[in-house]
């Protein structure tokens, strides 16, 4: 069963990007680079809820 997430910037906290995961396979939380356009450079966006 996929969920759909949301991704947080780590600078500056913004919710950027939603996404979907599979529960069953990823049991821990996300942590991908993406571009932040409040920061205005790639940074690390982890998976909240």
């Amino acid at each position: 069963m996929r969920e759909i997430i949301t991704l947080q910037c780590g600078d500056c906290k913004n919710r950027n990007y939603t996404s979907t995961k599979n529960k069953k396979k990823n049991q821990d939380r996300l942590e991908l680079k993406k571009f932040c356009r409040t920061c205005r450079h790639h940074t690390v966006h982890k998976e909240v809820k």
